[in-house]
């Protein structure tokens, strides 16, 4: 059986891995190789992943659906849908799920067809929106579109992971009309979660851990801070604030024990059905409660085919193997939903499971209470980490020790806590408030532990080593965590290093390459050469949750190895240009800033850029060109800054227009010239003159934009300059991260962009 579902998987892998979505004709080939399964042993498991293949394809093509046409991507669309989420609070409105039911009369022609589920922002006044409703809304819907960037989050992925074909916002407010509620069961579930939500933030007005009981009671984690997650994260108790499989494994005992107890009392039940099998149900019945409070998310799908399976066992009277129940909760899930494999909740959720189990089953000696608990800690925690550090960047290495204080207090005290309030609330509301209120003083009172050890200096580790290195640390730590009787057991640690130590991009004297990163209508860009990096503006900040600078530099950065900036240098301070700033000082080491305005970037070596100013890194020469002194802080005082080695030069000049690229254009003459120009601000109509094409006269333009912008960046006018000086121009929007290597010897080596060269089958 555990043979069998990892061939399920490969096939389900497989299929999600592809750069395109194959055709659906293609799932008739298992039927095909179907009937040789028994027969033909070598046949056997590659049947079993094409069956897994199969599933996946046709899952994706008929219950995930299309995603949304080219041809209605920016257009205005009146649909009717129903909200099948819980509302999500904005800076600026509310975002939720929006399943379509259809469109008014004559919205689309015949051809064209709307995503069965679209993600929308109601911005500005809105009304109370609660799961069930249906509504008639005038969208503006665009294809799924996220930043492409080597080491970055894929919200593509995340888009088509939840089911989302589309995003949109709602176009004229005005017009919205609530047509009823949908009484079916998903959706009052979703009002019950939602209501939940709502009461408990009434309760605990603005007491700072309301978010995280939220969590927990109903797996909405909209609610908890930045700060919060990063203490969560950097200790390795995120997976507690979360409804996960521990939590429905808590509730299912609770419920056994509890009807086990009262079934044996009452002589007449037990002579019916025996307490042993009332209790079963019991168990049955509070788990799935409690997972369908977390929306049924991938940890609790996990937790629930596992109790199924190890209750049904029970319920018959035989043992099952844990290895045996693992593999078919692993089939169940994959069954539900092949799109599991993409959440790194899935990966986490097994390998927590079957490292325990793998550390924890087959020994001689069977260890005391304490030692398993502390065993179990210490598995968990250390078997996770390469899992973690691929995934996300970053490990815990004070997991064990957090956990081991955490989880009991969590499960024992907290958790109890605020289900109990659950229950209560709509019998006893006083009662459930002092039991949300007693659960919040539980959690305050664990939160200063966490945030002390959170700031240990060892704590956090981060790092974002290669995927090829987690197969031999996977393999070190099946040797660490074997018996103690098997010999040559320290052999896992050299397996270990290559993750521990990995190599950074070998970058010879005098080499030094270009990165622009794609951070849509902004601009961010790094400049590595051998031992040095160098940060040219940090694209914008879009809310107070998420910025170009954590989004998409840092990850990108860690990704190369590159864990200190040399020097950070923002060209002037427009948002689109210094809005990721503040979380670049924060997360990473950073030498030197130079930017327009030295005083909005609080640094210690914080200083003006101004023209003349000259260095080198490792054969390669930086020149800063613009501004002469005493200019201000705008788009035409922007610092420009020429790079130039043995194998080529690029010009970087932020957002100067045609005052400044007339100055540079005036005092600088052949001083300009270089191979690659990056396009002055993002290529609108008042940069990129003739005169300014003519003086640098590049082989190779780039221009950073965001995907259909509403700005119309670049101008046509400057693509037909750009046409007629026979200059190709490459954008982030279309192409992902833009890398080009200056190499001695070579000249300019143009790498394919990261859309297209780390595609799958769901981006644009």
């Amino acid at each position: 059986m555990q043979s069998q579902a990892l061939a399920f998987l490969i096939g389900v892998m497989v299929l999600h891995g592809a750069p395109h979505l194959p055709a659906l004709v293609w799932a008739c080939l298992c039927l095909i190789l179907l009937p040789f399964y028994r027969f033909v042993p070598l046949v056997r498991w590659p049947a079993i992943a094409l069956l897994g293949f199969s599933w996946a394809l046709v899952h994706a093509h008929l219950v995930s659906g299309p995603p949304l046409s080219s041809t209605l991507s920016g257009q205005d669309v009146t649909v009717i849908g129903i909200v099948d989420s819980l509302p999500e609070s904005l800076e600026r409105g509310v975002r939720f799920g929006l399943r379509i039911e259809g469109v008014a009369h004559g919205a689309l022609d015949d051809h064209q067809t709307l995503p069965r589920r679209v993600r929308v922002a109601w911005y500005g006044h809105h009304p109370e929106l609660v799961p069930g409703e249906r509504w008639e809304l005038t969208l503006r819907l665009r294809r799924p579109s996220g930043f492409r960037n080597p080491g970055g989050f894929d919200y593509e992925g995340w888009l088509f992971r939840q089911g989302y074909g589309a995003t949109a916002y709602v176009r004229d407010p005005v017009s919205a009309r609530r047509l009823g509620m949908d009484q079916r069961l998903i959706f009052q579930i979703h009002r019950i979660r939602a209501g939940l939500v709502t009461q408990m933030a009434q309760v605990l007005e603005d007491r700072p851990y309301v978010g995280i009981l939220q969590a927990l009671a109903a797996g909405d984690r909209s609610g908890i801070t930045q700060a919060q997650w990063t203490t969560l994260i950097d200790t390795g108790t995120n997976h507690l604030m979360a409804i996960s499989g521990l939590h429905v494994g808590l509730m299912a005992g609770m419920g056994y024990g509890l009807v086990l107890w009262g079934w044996r009392r009452v002589p007449a039940l037990a002579l019916r059905l025996p307490a042993q099998r009332a209790a079963v149900i019991g168990a049955l019945i509070c788990a799935a409660g409690y997972a369908a409070l977390a929306g049924f998310a991938i940890p609790t799908q996990r937790a629930l085919a596992m109790l199924v399976v190890a209750l049904g066992a029970l319920w018959l009277g035989r043992v099952a193997r844990p290895s045996r129940t693992l593999a078919l909760a692993l089939v169940v899930v994959l069954c539900l939903d092949p799109r599991a494999v993409l959440d790194a909740g899935f990966w986490l959720s097994f390998a927590a499971v079957g490292v325990i189990l793998y550390a924890m089953t087959g020994r001689l000696r069977r260890p005391g209470k304490m030692e398993s608990v502390l065993r179990i800690q210490w598995v968990a925690g250390v078997g996770l980490l390469p899992l973690t550090l691929v995934m996300f960047q970053h490990g815990s290495l004070i997991s064990p020790l957090a956990n081991l204080v955490a989880v009991p207090w969590v499960s024992v005290v907290v958790v109890p806590l605020t289900l109990g309030g659950v229950l209560l609330s709509p019998l006893l509301p006083w009662v459930a408030q002092w039991c949300w209120l007693a659960a919040h003083l539980a959690v305050s009172l664990l939160w200063p532990l966490l945030e002390y050890m959170a700031a240990w200096p060892w704590s956090p580790w981060r790092a974002a080593p290669p995927l090829w290195t987690l197969w031999p640390a996977l393999l070190g730590l099946a040797l660490i965590l074997a018996p103690r009787a098997l010999p040559a057991r320290w052999l896992g640690v050299l397996l270990l290093l290559p993750m521990l130590w990995p190599a950074r991009p070998s970058l010879q004297p005098g080499e030094f390459r270009l990165t622009v990163l794609d951070v849509g209508q902004g601009l961010a860009t790094v400049v590595q050469t051998r031992d040095h990096t160098l940060v040219y503006d940090t694209g914008p900040r879009f809310s107070p949750r998420f910025d170009a600078g954590s989004a998409a530099v840092v990850p990108y950065l860690r990704h190369q190895g590159r864990e200190q900036i040399d020097r950070l240098v923002v060209s002037h301070s427009d948002n689109d240009h210094i809005g990721g700033a503040p979380a670049i000082l924060d997360s990473l080491r950073v030498g030197e800033v130079l930017s327009r305005s030295p005083e909005r970037l609080p640094h210690a070596l914080s200083r003006e850029c101004l023209r003349g100013e000259t260095w080198q890194w490792d054969g390669v020469t930086f020149r800063m060109l613009h501004p002469p002194p005493g200019w201000g802080d705008d788009n035409e005082s922007s610092c420009v800054l020429h790079v130039s080695g043995p194998g080529g030069s690029v010009l970087l000049p932020g957002d100067v227009e045609r005052l400044g690229e007339a100055v540079l254009v005036r005092g600088e003459g052949e001083g300009l010239a270089a191979d690659v120009l990056l396009l002055p601000h993002h290529g609108s109509r008042t940069s990129s003159s003739e005169a300014l094409l003519d003086q640098v006269s590049p082989r190779l333009a780039l221009v950073s934009t965001g995907f259909a912008n509403r700005l119309g960046h670049p101008h046509e006018e400057v693509l037909q300059r750009l046409r007629v000086r026979d200059i190709p121009l490459l954008d982030p929007a279309h192409e992902g991260a833009l890398r080009v290597d200056f190499v001695p010897g070579e000249g300019v080596v143009v790498q394919p962009g990261h859309r297209h060269a780390a595609r799958r089958h769901w981006h644009r």
